[in-house]
């Protein structure tokens, strides 16, 4: 499991350099034909992961129920996010995922309420939400690399 937790992590490095030189109006920017994006794609992958690994395992969330709110599935950019709201962002894109080491490691996932996702993926365990999250983050990777084509 820290293996896959260390490509978790590799995967948000590489999804941060990729959209490192792009404008805060560029991050915001949703370009025709889509109905989010790169700002709304990063903070829900960020949501996703605690929802899915923390949450479900009966643990408080490490993000604010304000950021699940606004950036769970099923939600839709509602506002810019500002400057300051991305480098927080981009701070907790690579802290949560050694955070989710560390838990792992002491322990601290006990339990896990399963939880069947939208393609029918029925996980079990807070292991199945790690592997199933990578999965996760890998779609909105691409999604990421579309809509840097039409920004």
């Amino acid at each position: 499991m820290q293996n896959q937790i260390d490509t978790l992590l590799i995967t948000r490095k590489f999804l941060l350099k990729i959209t490192e030189n792009l404008t805060i109006e560029q991050l915001n920017k949703i370009p025709e034909g889509f109905k989010n994006n790169i700002a709304w794609n990063l903070t829900h992958l960020l949501v996703t992961q605690q929802l899915l690994c923390y949450k479900l395992s009966g643990l408080k969330c490490l993000v604010s129920n304000e950021m699940i709110e606004n950036f769970q599935k099923g939600s839709a950019p509602n506002y810019m996010i500002s400057e300051a709201e991305f480098a927080t962002i981009k701070k907790q894109f690579l802290e949560l995922p050694l955070l989710l080491k560390e838990d792992y490691a002491k322990g601290v996932f006990k339990q896990y309420n399963q939880y069947t996702t939208s393609i029918n993926v029925t996980l079990n365990s807070v292991e199945d939400a790690i592997s199933f999250n990578l999965y996760h983050e890998g779609i909105h990777l691409g999604i990421i690399l579309q809509l840097m084509k039409f920004i």
